[in-house]
């Protein structure tokens, strides 16, 4: 397999430009969006800057833009610089189920994708976030793999898709 056939399955790129003095940080950079959007054009980008440059580093590729760290409750939705097509929903960031399952509600009302990712450090969260994807978003381009999956290299024994569902009740 080829280098180029290795990247069809990149599916989400998170360019993680929301945080601020986290050890995941990335400086927001217009050549780069530029780059990232023209290598993998049918990923999905995820939080990316849209100022300084790089919303223009990006034109063409708006139906692909993603939001997730500035995501805590649906009003948030209304206060980015354009109507987002995805969202990574963190059960986390919502403070409530409530709040969670408004915005999931008002996504669905809208046409907007939805998916889940990360939260494997957060023990219980990595729970919540897989019960969410397999019931609101299932084929989203989901990154809730068991968490032994992010412990060390691959290796046999790992469990195999499709998962059974998660045991137990509530959330």
């Amino acid at each position: 397999m080829g280098a180029e056939a290795c990247l069809d399955g990149v599916r989400v790129l998170d360019l993680k430009a929301y945080y601020r003095n986290t050890s995941v940080d990335l400086e927001p950079d217009p050549d780069l969006y530029r780059l990232v959007a023209e290598s993998f054009p049918e990923a999905v980008i995820e939080d990316a800057w849209l100022e300084d440059g790089c919303r223009e580093a990006l034109a063409g590729a708006e139906g692909r833009l993603s939001f997730d760290a500035p995501i805590h409750s649906w009003s948030d939705v209304g206060k980015l610089p354009l109507d987002p097509q995805w969202l990574n929903i963190k059960p986390s960031r919502f403070g409530t189920l409530r709040g969670l399952l408004d915005c999931i509600e008002e996504c669905e009302k809208r046409g907007i994708r939805m998916y889940g990712g990360g939260q494997f450090e957060l023990g219980p969260g990595r729970r919540q976030i897989q019960r969410l994807a397999s019931v609101f978003y299932p084929d989203g381009p989901n990154d809730v793999a068991p968490s032994e999956y992010n412990e060390g290299p691959a290796r046999p024994g790992l469990t195999q898709s499709p998962l059974p569902p998660p045991e137990g009740v509530g959330f």
